[in-house]
């Protein structure tokens, strides 16, 4: 125990010592204009970041901070955080509310517009363009994020820390991509996500959340493949890293339905609350993400309800979602550990407009929602908490990207040396800005808006450029002043192109040739489920399925 300790001790207290004996990350172009400019109040900062971060491990046993990732799905901007907002939508969030009055409140956070690619930023600190993963799979697919990726449960892990994860995965069905192989010594997570667990199961078949899936006359259907079966999917698996990994609450037979689901989340807060008290007794400073699977919700089968003035199905569960957020907030104190642990909680993306109003939720101060490049689609609360540290009932009002994350985190950990330095890291180190609430300090001030894999929009500053299409006239691109245009509707682009339109333009120029030293490259292929202990009968079956229907063009 004593040789863990000071294992422990020693990693956190030599990190910043071997970064500077290592190349410096490497970043995209525009880093690398800011800093030009910059470099001497940077080095300022740095120096600032490092003397708190040593005095915050002195006076907490020589070890740097636990740090536990709450991200909710569905999400959109001023859905939580702000108890006047609830009101008038008739709801209440009220352990969050507190929260975020405990916290600092990074109110431009930019997400990537679906669940997926923010996942995959946030775990690697870059653009999932550039491994190929910025598109969202609801069935089997047989491919995920490459094990060649570094994400962020290695990096810190590589510190020192004790690593797990509970939840919403969804970035990969093969076995590489699965979070106890990707850095988690613990993991237990649904596979897939929300549209096999309560967009196509059998209860939200009967109430027509999706139709024409098993309610159907198939006296014509021919191929019987093309309609997914929730049920045969594989469902939540449970592994640690190096272990056998198993599917579990899942019987060969059973049939996935709204009574599944619920047991899966309760079961998921159980679990995130035991590995706390897991990782609370050990030596180790710990990583701890909590990613729930509601709100979303689309059935009422079996259900009460409603259980607000609102009455939306994912209204309903992000109440329960939050009485349970505010029981792992109580735990923490309990366990005294709230002191010495950094906690962010924020959402992943817009909200899924496709299902409103009947979800409760819908887009306010911006347009659009998730698969949108609108700010609706990717501005998110965002609230991080480390009392002590960073300030209280406090306002960020500087960019950042959920991938800056990757690299922030990793700078509190004293992990960053373990950052690569062969590929492009997109996210920046945000410490100082986010340690003295300060955009001064901040370093970003743009962001590329991908949809899957073509950059659609860019912000810099407060001005949004929707770049125009494949053959479009650039002449016609849209700018929009998004302080006084939130909602994206009345275009600037003759005040602003005249003298923006060409440094817009050189942005993703430079972005572009940034990938001709860093290129893209693809994602992970595999046999799906490959390696689960005990896949059921029926699994297998649409596995072989899949891997048929993959072979048929080389037929």
């Amino acid at each position: 125990m004593k040789l863990k300790w000071l294992l422990v001790l020693c990693a956190g207290v030599a990190a910043p010592t071997l970064q500077a004996q290592q190349d410096p990350i490497q970043h995209d172009a525009e880093f690398y204009i800011l800093q030009a400019q910059r470099a001497e109040q940077w080095a300022q900062d740095d120096a600032a970041v490092d003397e708190a971060l040593a005095a915050f491990r002195d006076g907490n046993n020589g070890q740097p901070p636990n740090i536990i990732s709450v991200l909710i799905d569905d999400m959109g901007f001023g859905d939580m955080g702000i108890p006047e907002l609830n009101a008038v939508r008739g709801y209440d969030t009220p352990n969050i509310n507190d929260f975020s009055d405990e916290a600092l409140r990074m109110v431009r956070m930019y997400t990537e517009p679906s669940c997926t690619p923010t996942r995959v930023a946030q775990m690697t600190g870059r653009l999932p363009v550039r491994m190929g993963m910025g598109d969202t799979t609801v069935d089997i697919a047989g491919f995920g994020l490459p094990g060649t990726e570094v994400t962020l449960a290695e990096v810190l892990k590589q510190a020192g820390y004790a690593t797990s994860h509970v939840g919403k995965w969804h970035m990969g069905d093969i076995a590489e991509s699965w979070a106890m192989n990707q850095g988690f010594d613990y993991a237990q997570h649904a596979v897939h996500q929300q549209g096999q667990l309560t967009i196509f199961n059998d209860d939200a078949i009967k109430e027509q959340v999706s139709v024409a899936i098993r309610d159907y006359d198939d006296k014509y259907t021919l191929d019987g493949w093309f309609r997914p079966d929730a049920s045969a999917m594989m469902t939540v698996i449970e592994g640690e890293t190096g272990g056998p990994i198993r599917e579990i609450r899942m019987d060969a037979g059973e049939r996935w339905n709204a009574a599944k689901y619920d047991e899966m989340n309760q079961a998921f807060q159980d679990k995130t609350l035991q590995e706390l008290e897991r990782l609370a007794g050990g030596d180790a400073p710990f990583f701890l993400q909590y990613w729930p699977m509601i709100p979303l919700d689309n059935t009422r089968a079996g259900r009460d309800g409603p259980e607000s003035a609102n009455g939306g199905l994912y209204v309903d569960k992000m109440q329960l979602l939050d009485q349970w957020l505010g029981d792992l907030f109580e735990r923490l104190d309990e366990l005294g550990l709230s002191e010495n642990t950094i906690v962010v909680v924020m959402g992943d993306n817009g909200h899924f407009t496709k299902y409103a109003p009947q979800s409760g939720f819908t887009p306010m101060i911006y347009a659009g929602g998730k698969g949108d490049t609108t700010e609706g689609g990717v501005r998110v609360d965002a609230f991080i908490r480390w009392p002590g540290m960073i300030e209280a009932d406090g306002l960020l009002n500087s960019i950042i990207h959920v991938s800056d994350l990757y690299t922030t985190l990793s700078r509190f950990a004293g992990a960053d040396a373990f950052i690569p330095r062969d590929r492009v890291v997109d996210g920046v180190d945000q410490a100082a800005a986010l340690l003295f609430a300060d955009e001064s300090k901040a370093r970003r001030d743009h962001v590329i808006i991908y949809s899957v894999a073509k950059p659609e929009a860019i912000v810099k500053d407060q001005l949004k450029l929707k770049l125009p299409g494949p053959g479009e006239n650039a002449i016609v691109a849209k700018f929009f002043d998004l302080y006084r245009d939130t909602r994206e509707e009345y275009s600037v682009s003759t005040e602003v192109g005249a003298w923006g339109g060409q440094e817009f333009v050189r942005i993703l120029g430079r972005h572009m040739a940034r990938k001709e030293k860093y290129p893209d490259t693809t994602p992970a292929y595999g046999m799906p489920y490959e390696g689960i202990e005990n896949i059921r009968p029926e699994t297998q079956q649409a596995v072989e399925a899949f891997m048929i229907k993959r072979a048929s063009p080389q037929k």
